[in-house]
């Protein structure tokens, strides 16, 4: 199940008195998060609320191009400090009292497709429409919520999760698409798509990624070991689309793994250097071959929840798809 869409600017219903969901005591708690630049109280956006409210989730796409990603800062601006505005406006309520939690916190430039975030209220809505149509008015036309739905307390945005998928694009001809310069990562050399396949076949399974993150100021302690389900290498003529599909990745971890993937694909390196790299559990093992390839091309696609954390809570309105036909089949903007 996902969350959100397309609408205007219109105030939320009256809430209606019905028995509030009270959120359960989280087994995650923000001793495994990274912390977050600017922000006032990283514990506030990890912590669930201690007072009895109702949970919402959101389905989020938005092109990454203009913002600094997803995690929370005013200047230059975030995903997640837009998306919040726009929560307030619609709610009327403060930003400390919607403990907003997004399941990734993508790049500077990053894209996606499928980010999934949770917000509370005090109160409930009869209908999810007016709201969701007042948080796409309020946001800028880059960045939508695509579905609005009520959450179970047990459902967490970023410790409910059990994989996520993300897309990388390369773009191999000769003269840049002026079209996908903004979406794809352009590489002039012809890539050996049959090498970068079997390369990426090494990642597949449960391995110690630390030779494969960088590091960052902020990371608090993370466990390195995670699974990967799937790497696919997908031809698509001058496109060539790698799909990778894990339980989770470490920071700048499926662009360092793309860029060891482009020196194979490139004939500079044999697919067997994958595991002798990851065995080293050395970053700087990695620096040797490779670098990270540049952030435009990735998406955040999708990601798989637990089932019964995605199951509707009762007494609660029903999913919200956008309602199109009751907008004139318009997006309204500001």
């Amino acid at each position: 199940m996902r969350c959100w869409a397309v609408g205007s600017p219109v105030l939320p219903p009256i809430s209606l008195p019905l028995s509030p969901i009270i959120p359960s005591p989280n087994g995650a708690s923000s001793s495994s998060s990274r912390g977050f630049p600017n922000a006032e109280d990283d514990a506030s956006y990890i912590k669930e609320p201690s007072f009895p409210c109702f949970k919402w989730r959101l389905l989020i796409a938005y092109d990454g191009t203009r913002y600094a990603g997803w995690q929370y800062q005013r200047s230059p601006p975030t995903i997640q400090c837009l998306i919040e505005e726009a929560l307030i406006g619609a709610t009327k309520l403060e930003r400390k009292d919607l403990h907003l939690v997004g399941a990734s916190r993508t790049d500077k430039g990053v894209h996606a497709w499928g980010q999934v975030a949770h917000f509370v209220t005090p109160f409930n809505y009869d209908s999810l429409e007016s709201v969701h149509a007042a948080l796409n008015g309020l946001l800028p036309v880059d960045i939508r919520v695509r579905e609005m739905s009520p959450a179970v307390p047990d459902f967490h945005a970023r410790f409910s999760t059990l994989s996520k998928v993300y897309h990388y694009k390369i773009y191999s001809g000769t003269i840049m698409d002026p079209f996908q310069r903004c979406y794809t990562y352009h590489c002039v050399y012809k890539l050996n798509y049959a090498a970068m396949k079997e390369a990426a076949n090494y990642f597949v399974g449960k391995h110690d990624f630390s030779a494969f993150t960088n590091a960052a100021h902020n990371d608090r302690v993370v466990n390195p070991v995670k699974v990967i389900f799937r790497f696919d290498v997908i031809e698509m003529g001058a496109l060539v689309q790698l799909e990778v599909e894990g339980s989770g990745f470490l920071y700048r971890q499926v662009r360092n793994m793309v860029g060891l993937l482009v020196q194979i694909g490139k004939e500079a390196l044999p697919p067997e250097v994958v595991p002798k790299i990851l065995a080293s559990r050395d970053r700087r093992e990695l620096a040797k071959y490779a670098s990270g390839v540049p952030p435009q091309g990735l998406c955040l696609v999708s990601i798989n929840y637990k089932e019964d954390h995605l199951k509707l809570p009762s007494d609660c309105p029903g999913t919200s798809f956008g309602c199109p036909n009751n907008l004139g089949g318009r997006d309204i903007i500001r």
